[in-house]
């Protein structure tokens, strides 16, 4: 495991799963969400982003966080891992609520309140964002991919990976 993705539903977990494992392989991370925005929270120009993800690619190593369902094709047919957190809708709603007001190394700004719009997104990421997940993950199947279904897993995973079982 040399080039990992760790995608899935925004309020996962993805980050901190992403950092823990970072920390246990001696790998650098990237968010992609710090490729993307501007500390103000506006975008990137798309140029950009990708001008700032190509750089991440060309490294021997990386774990990138983040879906961005656009270069998910590109990361994966790069990529030899994945870990897909596939939680239920309500964990990723907790989430995302638990994480106003903080500081985060993930993302440029601290959310000072529960984007609606967000919050939305993250209800419909079952039935709107998943399946196209699925069928990447389904295209790229030679790929190691980890599916966890809830923290447990993934915080299981991560301990027996730091006492090298």
């Amino acid at each position: 495991m040399q080039k990992i993705l760790v995608i899935g539903c925004p309020g996962s977990g993805k980050s901190t799963f992403a950092k823990e494992l970072a920390k246990a392989m001696g790998l650098p991370l990237v968010h992609l969400d710090m490729l993307y925005w501007n500390s103000d929270g506006n975008r990137v120009e798309r140029e950009v982003f990708l001008e700032r993800l190509d750089q991440t690619l060309v490294g021997d190593s990386w774990i990138i966080d983040g879906n961005y369902i656009s270069t998910m094709d590109m990361r994966m047919n790069l990529c030899d891992t994945v870990f897909f957190l596939d939680y239920d809708v309500a964990v990723c709603l907790d989430g995302i609520a638990s994480r106003v007001g903080t500081k985060r190394s993930d993302i440029p700004w601290v959310e000072t309140t529960l984007d609606v719009e967000f919050a939305q997104y993250v209800k419909n990421f079952q039935n709107e964002t998943r399946p196209t997940v699925l069928e990447i993950l389904e295209k790229h199947k030679d790929k190691k991919i980890f599916t966890f279904t809830n923290r447990d897993q993934a915080r299981e995973f991560l301990v027996r990976l730091v006492k090298g079982e």
